[in-house]
Parts: C-alpha cells; structure tokens; sequence
C-alpha cells in the first residue's frame, strides 16, 4: 500500500532540490501588538532549515518529499 503524507506537513514544510527542508519563521502574527522591533519582523520575513535533529521525523511523516 502507499504511504500517507501528513497533511498539516505538507502545508508547513517544502524541500529544497538538494533534500533539504524549509520552513516558515515563528512568532511572525500578531506584530503589532507584541512590541517587535523593525528588525525582528525583517528577520521573521524569510525562510529558514530545518534543524538536523528534526529531519529524520520529518522525511518519516512525508515519504514522498
């Protein structure tokens, strides 16, 4: 049988055409509010990698990335 992709994952996480594996910034809502410099929501703005100690449970709930 085919495997399930996690569908919350997918909608989360892209990989790149080396293997790895990109994700949003946390802590990007509610800027206003919280009293974020300017250059912490410039920060926020992009993407960044996953860390090496979350790849092999990531790759497990997306088999087919």
């Amino acid at each position: 049988m085919k495997l399930k992709t996690k569908s919350g994952l997918k909608k989360r996480f892209r990989f790149t055409k080396s293997g790895k594996i990109k994700r949003k910034r946390a802590g990007l809502r509610h800027l206003l509010t919280t009293g974020k410099s300017s250059g912490q929501k410039r920060h926020l703005r992009g993407s960044a990698q996953v860390s090496s100690a979350e790849i092999h449970r990531i790759r497990r709930m997306m088999p087919y990335g």
